[in-house]
């Protein structure tokens, strides 16, 4: 039912943009045949822009994963470099929070270790709206920043790692068997803000799957049973995520690039100084503004990413069907 609902949400934005890019050439037209350069000019950046959603649109068709549609948890973890690869996972999370948001995309702070002088040692965000999973999917692996730290009184310049999960949330419709004997559970005091009852009730909840080694953390609900359920959803997720890689080479790779967090293993760097770059290393995709991709600019890496992602998986159909 939901799948029918996007798609019919999907043809509805194509035949939405078709009429848009009509007018708009009408409106080109007229401007020209009046010598309206104002309005030519704005009819020439409406038509820029429409290009450009016509490209989003385009790699949006080749979402069709099997849990493309879904809403998706992301989780970021600090790696090698102490305070300063914190710092850093603190920084991805505001930029995947900050590119969620500039799309209609709900976010929701499932759960955080803070460091202990600054940033995050590990958080885990909701992303929810269509084609969340889809979208973020690639964004899975080990993210390098190289800048000059700013917790080193001598300014010197440091490389620090943080890693990115992504995984679906499941619906009702997936069926995912968990034996309880194999789950070890653990309460904890939440931490951040939350007033006096974060600092009295051990309400958070941590649950590891232990023939998988899978471990999921909750804190966001006030009730310890809500926080289980929710954790439980959580894990669901990850077993099935853990059960698409099987069938799926790339995101097998994927799951090889987090077993460390380091050298090595890294999908993009960020290059703060002594020069500025971002760059995929999959995909070969630079951006010479790696503010502006810190503040949520990530459409050009996704949409990249997911297209080599998509050709990856349709050669190697191809190759077993020769």
């Amino acid at each position: 039912m939901r799948e029918r609902t996007l798609l019919a949400g999907q043809v509805e934005g194509v035949l939405r943009l078709e009429a848009d890019v009509r007018d708009t050439l009408d409106l080109v037209e007229l401007a020209e045949m009046e010598g309206d350069e104002a309005v030519l000019k704005d009819a020439m950046r409406m038509l820029r822009d429409l290009a450009e959603e016509a490209k989003r649109r385009e790699i949006e068709s080749l979402l069709s994963g099997e849990a493309d549609s879904n809403d998706c948890y992301m989780e970021v973890n600090a790696g090698a470099g102490g305070t300063e690869a914190q710092d850093w996972a603190e920084m991805l999370l505001r930029m995947y929070t900050r590119w969620a948001e500039q799309h209609g995309y709900k976010v929701t702070l499932m759960e955080s270790s803070e460091g202990e002088q600054a940033g995050l040692k590990s958080a885990t965000i909701q992303v929810s709206g269509p084609n969340a999973y889809g979208w973020l999917k690639t964004e899975a692996g080990v993210h390098r920043l190289v800048r000059i730290s700013p917790f080193d009184a001598a300014a010197r310049r440091q490389t620090s790692f943080a890693s990115v999960w992504v995984y679906p949330v499941v619906d009702d419709s997936i069926e995912i068997e968990i034996n309880e004997a194999d789950l070890k559970v653990d309460t904890f005091r939440a931490s951040g803000a939350g007033g006096q009852h974060v600092n009295k009730t051990e309400s958070a909840i941590r649950i590891t799957h232990i023939p998988t080694g899978i471990v999921v953390a909750c804190q966001t609900d006030r009730s310890q049973h809500r926080n289980r359920a929710t954790a439980m959803t959580m894990l669901k997720a990850r077993m099935y995520e853990q059960e698409l890689q099987r069938r799926e080479a790339a995101a097998a790779q994927t799951e090889a690039a987090k077993t460390d967090i380091g050298w090595g293993h890294q999908i993009r760097s960020y290059v703060l100084a002594p020069y500025q770059l971002v760059k995929d290393l999959r995909t070969n995709v630079e951006r010479g503004n790696p503010e502006a991709v810190l503040d949520g600019d990530l459409d050009d890496f996704m949409a990249a990413a997911l297209a080599a992602r998509v050709g990856a998986t349709r050669s190697e159909a191809s190759a077993t069907a020769q």
